[in-house]
């Protein structure tokens, strides 16, 4: 994936991991566009930067999507690089919240059914452009679950099995790249932003670009310490992860 030069759609551009990657490739040279549901939310990440643009649209509803991809593609017509970022994380942690299903058909209506809407009302314009590229964000919990927010995990492990797909039927057409968080100090969920045990932002977005400018561009982006979940089946260590990563479980 070339780093400057692009128009670069972020979903959730307006927080988290979605605003410091729009930031990041904003500086390189790119024209950004970030979405999301809220437009204050998306002008505060803006803030003074020229060349951020801010689109909202609702992942949840297909008729938004479409509405959205038509809007981006008119507006935006050397757009060519999709970042699915946007996503909640909801915790089903007790028997009451695994029977009450409110939480997990949220998630899986905004986490997968979302980007899988959106990757097919944009796939044929992207066909199309040069240097075109998707970019899907999973999880480490993609590979361990937590066990406290299970469908999260499972969408996260779907997301990883739908990227694999889309790399090999778009081969040749479109790059496609995995990036895959570890626990980073976001406002995803209740008390993350100050839990000194995950990976601070910038530190995170930091390596996340100096991965994205490496010659070829890995297929999938890791940082530090996601190896030890995204590697752990593959060397045997998957019950001893899943037991460091859910303490409670003991």
């Amino acid at each position: 994936m070339k780093t400057t030069g692009n128009t670069i759609l972020i979903t959730g551009g307006g927080t988290g991991i979605g605003e410091a990657l729009a930031h990041r490739f904003h500086d390189l040279g790119n024209t950004v566009i970030i979405a999301g549901r809220r437009m204050e939310t998306l002008e505060k990440a803006i803030g003074d930067r020229p060349n951020i643009h801010a689109l909202t649209f609702d992942q949840n509803d297909p008729a938004s999507i479409a509405a959205f991809a038509d809007t981006l593609v008119t507006d935006f017509p050397g757009f060519n690089v999709l970042f699915n970022s946007a996503g909640i994380m909801r915790m089903e942690g007790s028997l009451d919240t695994f029977r009450d299903l409110g939480d997990a058909e949220a998630s899986v209506t905004s986490n997968l059914l979302g980007p899988i809407r959106l990757t097919n009302a944009l796939i044929e314009h992207l066909v199309r452009q040069s240097d075109a590229v998707i970019v899907n964000v999973s999880s480490g919990l993609a590979f361990v679950p937590l066990v406290i927010a299970p469908t999260y995990s499972a969408i996260k492990a779907a997301i990883h099995n739908y990227t694999e797909s889309l790399r090999a039927v778009l081969k040749g057409k479109v790059e496609v790249i995995e990036l895959v968080p570890p626990a980073v100090r976001t406002s995803l969920t209740p008390g993350q932003q100050d839990n000194e045990r995950f990976m601070p932002l910038d530190a995170f977005a930091d390596q996340v670009m100096a991965r994205f400018q490496q010659t070829p561009t890995p297929r999938e982006i890791l940082v530090e310490g996601v190896d030890f979940m995204r590697n752990a089946e593959a060397e045997g260590r998957f019950d001893d992860t899943l037991a460091a990563i859910n303490p409670f479980l003991k």
